[in-house]
């Protein structure tokens, strides 16, 4: 009935649609469809992205959509740079209007500068100094005042007197305490001739120095009145009027039947500072060539010639310090040598060779006073004032180049050496 009534009204197509359009079963989706397996991409060369993947991006949100493959592209070719030609033309320093100058040489020089009491200057500054070489000025390139280590060569006179030599013995032993750790050093000795003890350099505070010192130890000689004449000469026995000694040469500089010549005591000194300065040409320039000689400064018989020594010195940059024993000891002996006399000969070469070179010296007698100069001594070589300075002179000339340091404060000693040589070693 309410179908009829639905029908009577003209409504009844209209809710027949609708309830058929209502009894229908929903539409399933279909399934997505299988993919090929995107290839592997090499890491090294595949835009692999920290977060990202190997570069495949899906969006998989259930309705059947197919995931997207994101394709990268080809790295591009490397482009292969041509060969370069050749450099532009530098333009000479005129058109630039700069002028390059270039200091080839640098040199050191090792300062100490004392009070009018002889004790050592402190705390002086690189404006306190004033360097001339050759008389021209040269502005210091650099300025130390740390302490360097030692290359030492221990020179001991075997030559002495008696008494002397005994004291010297005595003291041997203090060189050790005056050296540091990082300073090496090597033990010679001279009389009639040069004897290298240590053989090589050896470290300061090592057990084998006081074995080498102990073999630096000598007797030394007897000081006796000579007597070239009468029954109580050296040859007391002659045939036929000659000395029979088959060691003396007949007639001339050994005399005749009626008198002998004195034959000179030999002092090798020229020749054992020369051997000294051999061995320490070879240690590196970082640390202070040092020769220490314990003698009296007497020099006969040595076949090398002071003025040669002297040179092999300043080229090599060593300094020679000593200590004065013996008779060259005695009170103001020291500082007397100093002072040359015009015409007159040196009998002290060992002032000669500290004063060129930069050392110093000293005139000691007694046991105690000799320790306490290897101290001295030491510490003066090890602190010094370094300064340093562009030379302005040619290259390598063979020429001695004189050089003058001053300080620019009243009443001070400067020691330092009279010059140099240049040579290869300097480059």
């Amino acid at each position: 009935m309410a179908v009829t009534a639905l029908l009577g009204l003209g409504l009844a197509p209209a809710v027949t649609a609708q309830s058929q359009q209502t009894q229908q079963p929903a539409q399933v989706p279909n399934a997505p469809k299988p993919q090929p397996t995107a290839p592997i991409i090499d890491a090294a060369s595949g835009p692999i992205k920290p977060g990202s993947g190997a570069g495949l991006e899906s969006s998989d949100t259930g309705s059947g959509s197919v995931p997207q493959q994101t394709v990268t592209a080809p790295p591009a070719p490397k482009q292969v740079q041509p060969p370069a030609g050749p450099p532009p033309a530098m333009p000479p320093p005129e058109q630039l209007g700069t002028i390059l100058r270039l200091n080839v040489t640098y040199v050191e020089v090792p300062v100490t500068v004392k009070d009018a009491k002889g004790r050592l200057v402190a705390g002086l500054t690189w404006r306190d100094f004033r360097v001339f070489e050759n008389g021209n000025y040269e502005p210091l390139k650099e300025f130390f005042v740390d302490p360097f280590p030692m290359s030492m060569v221990f020179v001991v006179d075997r030559s002495l007197r008696t008494g002397d030599m005994d004291s010297v013995n005595q003291s041997l032993g203090a060189i050790q305490g005056a050296l540091t750790p990082y300073d090496e050093i090597q033990v010679m000795t001279y009389g009639n001739g040069t004897t290298n003890v240590s053989g090589s350099f050896t470290g300061a505070q090592s057990a084998r120095v006081p074995y080498l010192i102990a073999m630096a130890k000598s007797s030394g000689t007897e000081a006796l009145n000579p007597v070239n004449s009468g029954p109580f000469d050296s040859c007391g026995v002659h045939v036929n009027g000659n000395c029979v000694d088959p060691n003396l040469q007949e007639g001339r500089s050994a005399g005749n039947g009626y008198f002998m010549t004195i034959p000179k005591e030999i002092h090798t000194l020229n020749d054992a500072v020369l051997a000294a300065a051999k061995e320490l040409s070879n240690r590196p320039r970082e640390r202070r060539r040092i020769i220490y000689v314990i003698s009296d400064g007497a020099e006969y018989g040595s076949k090398a010639k002071y003025n040669e020594v002297l040179r092999y010195l300043e080229t090599n940059h060593i300094a020679v310090y000593g200590t004065l024993v013996g008779d060259a000891a005695r009170w103001g002996e020291g500082r007397l040598s100093r002072l040359h006399m015009p015409f007159t000969m040196y009998d002290n070469l060992l002032v000669k060779y500290t004063i060129a070179t930069g050392g110093t010296l000293d005139s000691e007698h007694g046991l105690n006073n000799i320790e306490k100069s290897y101290l001295a001594l030491a510490e003066e070589a090890r602190n010094k004032y370094t300064l340093v300075y562009a030379s302005h002179e040619p290259l390598i000339d063979s020429k001695f180049r004189n050089i003058d340091v001053r300080v620019a404060r009243p009443n001070m000693e400067v020691v330092a050496p009279r010059g140099y040589y240049p040579s290869a070693q300097d480059q």
